[in-house]
């Protein structure tokens, strides 16, 4: 095969592996399950953000100060992206924000409206493209190291999928919603790889802020929309369920990474 096949095939494969295994462990889960596990949801995205992409950003720059200034921009981006969709909510004739009925948090009733879904969304597709540019980078090299790249994507994507399931589900969207979103998100992979095969050079140059990007998104949902959600259940057995429930998100990220460095 040429090496434009190998990398569309690889790209598209393993987008669609890695949500197909995702979808096995979070959509079979119930309904109440789901708000238990944004939990898990919350450790798999601090564990993606700062034991993946964001070491991967900073061991490829030169200037380390450079990504963490993307990455405090990218939060402030993420911040006025979700004002800019509460105004919208709030200017219809049920507001997002507020409960007009009670004067209360709408949270305290139901999801956000899938604005933290919609923003997952958006920084998994940035984290899908790059992974796409590496694919092809690497497959220009050699057979191969691409074929391995590839599978070391596939297994990382696999437990930060997951998370961006029920982050989907407990944000409001329905489970073939969740699927739909996560298969086109997954398509960014394909695009970057393809485009990487004709212009790499010119798209290095977006590989480090679109990570740094894809890291933003990741520390700002978790830590803006998901954890104050955790708040509302203060009761000691809800705390130490909650802090398990992160450290295994956070750990099966970890392991993934600590696996593919010993295969390495």
């Amino acid at each position: 095969m040429s090496t434009l096949v190998w990398i569309i095939l690889t790209s598209l494969l393993g987008g669609l592996m890695s949500i197909f295994f995702a979808a096995i462990l979070t959509l079979n889960t119930r309904s109440s399950w789901v708000s238990m596990l944004v939990s898990y949801a919350i450790g798999a995205l601090l564990g993606a953000a700062f034991l993946n992409t964001l070491p991967e950003a900073l061991e490829l720059s030169e200037d380390p100060k450079q990504i963490t200034i993307i990455v405090l921009l990218g939060i402030l981006l993420f911040f006025i992206l979700e004002k800019l969709v509460l105004w919208r909510h709030c200017h219809m004739d049920e507001c997002e924000v507020h409960d007009p009925e009670h004067g209360r948090s709408i949270y305290e009733i139901q999801g956000d409206h899938g604005r933290s879904g919609l923003m997952i969304t958006l920084g998994d597709t940035f984290h899908n493209f790059v992974d796409g540019i590496l694919i092809a980078a690497a497959f220009m090299v050699d057979v191969q190291l691409g074929i391995v790249t590839a599978i070391a994507i596939f297994a990382h994507e696999v437990p930060q999928e997951a998370g961006d399931f029920i982050i989907l589900l407990n944000s409001g969207y329905s489970r073939t919603q969740a699927l739909l979103l996560n298969l086109l998100s997954s398509t960014a992979a394909v695009i970057g790889g393809v485009l990487a095969y004709f212009m790499l050079q010119q798209l290095n140059h977006l590989v480090l802020p679109m990570l740094a990007i894809a890291t933003a998104c990741m520390i700002y949902v978790a830590m803006a929309d998901l954890i104050p959600s955790l708040h509302k259940r203060p009761e000691i057995g809800a705390t130490i369920q909650q802090v398990v429930l992160i450290s295994l998100g956070i750990g099966s990220i970890w392991l993934v990474e600590t696996m593919l460095k010993h295969s390495h």
